[in-house]
């Protein structure tokens, strides 16, 4: 029981651990993937609350992002209110929240395909927005992201064991707190009466009516929670990238996002996580190693070779029809089944007394 216990507790604790120590192993290339990973895994988790929790397909996530991103740019910049870059990351989160409460009474009445239409045209009508207001957003060139305070190379950088904290290992830091607010605050929702309402409008809305559940009222607050934490991915993409532009944001986003949550397991916190990992990674580490990998070519070689990124596209969509074919739980059903398997320890076995050892049997013998 004791060893049980433990091994449980190095299950949770034992991750926390080495993310906290990588700053001091790798170098900003590792950490710049890694941030974009934490930022990815955050509107991950978010979309899937949405289309893996509440059964709601979106085709939009692209379109928050760039609210968060570029509400953050214009409160803490110029031209814009310049507000502290503290106060400006918490109100690009409520902006991109008070956006998705706009969109939620057509998310608390339209489900499905229609939906995910619905959302699609956010992502046209925000990356149109983006090109003309040129003077909120800066146009095709995009804006810079203003700093927040403490997080540049121009600041001094302390030295932890003789390693000097620039702006990529601080950054990781505050994409780390971001990531564990995000997931804690998920777990909660779904272990809690909002998830299992939720997940009973996913598997019957006329049994989840039945049984108090407001159905317009619930998918409206998915919906929202959703765009504030694709808002909060926003903000940290745009401290991670330091330049915001419009044709980030894009249908190709929101596609990529949707890959995550499939290949990762829907309706999973750690399976959204490990999708964004994946999809995220993956096209950076091609990438940076395309002259010693087979068919890729280097970035900018000569039209009509595979990029890494589209090679990356190639292989991550294979992933999706593998899962959808072998494993429609994704990567998190797939690592809970491997750990069924293992043999589990057996309690151990407590001798037991013979029939003729008991006392009953004794004093008969004694009986005369």
């Amino acid at each position: 029981m004791i060893r049980a216990r433990a091994r449980l507790w190095g299950r949770r604790f034992l991750p926390v651990v080495v993310l906290c120590v990588l700053p001091f192993y790798l170098d900003a290339f590792w950490l710049r993937i890694g941030l974009f990973s934490l930022a990815a895994a955050i509107g991950a988790v978010g979309l899937g609350l949405l289309t893996g929790t509440a059964g709601q397909l979106s085709l939009g996530h692209a379109f928050f992002l760039a609210v968060g991103a570029y509400g953050y740019v214009w409160l803490a910049g110029e031209p814009g209110p310049g507000l502290p870059p503290a106060l400006a990351l918490v109100l690009a989160v409520l902006l991109a929240g008070a956006a998705g409460g706009l969109f939620s009474p057509v998310a608390g009445r339209v489900r499905g395909i229609y939906l995910g239409v619905a959302t699609l045209a956010l992502v046209f009508l925000g990356h149109h927005v983006l090109l003309t207001a040129d003077s909120v957003t800066g146009g095709f060139n995009g804006r810079s992201v203003p700093p927040l305070p403490g997080f540049t190379d121009s600041d001094p950088q302390p030295v932890l064991l003789g390693v000097p904290f620039g702006s990529a290992e601080r950054l990781w830091y505050l994409g780390l707190a971001l990531f564990a607010l995000t997931w804690f605050t998920a777990r909660g929702l779904l272990r809690g009466r909002p998830g299992r309402a939720l997940a009973a409008l996913r598997d019957s809305e006329t049994a989840a009516a039945v049984m108090g559940v407001h159905v317009a009222r619930y998918r409206s607050a998915a919906f929202v929670v959703s765009s504030m934490y694709a808002g909060l991915a926003g903000v940290l993409l745009a401290l991670a990238f330091r330049r915001v532009v419009p044709d980030y944001f894009a249908l190709a986003l929101s596609v990529d996002y949707l890959a995550m949550i499939v290949v990762g397991g829907l309706g999973s916190v750690a399976g959204a996580t490990a999708g964004a990992v994946f999809v995220t990674a993956l096209p950076l580490l091609m990438a940076r190693y395309a002259d010693q990998l087979p068919l890729v070519a280097a970035p900018g070689a000569a039209d009509g070779a595979v990029g890494p990124t589209e090679a990356a596209r190639y292989l991550y969509g294979a992933a999706i029809v593998l899962v959808l074919l072998y494993a429609p739980d994704g990567l998190r059903g797939v690592t809970r089944r491997l750990r069924a398997r293992r043999p589990r320890e057996r309690p151990p076995r407590t001798p037991t007394s013979s029939p003729a050892s008991t006392p009953a049997v004794r004093a008969k013998e004694h009986t005369p």
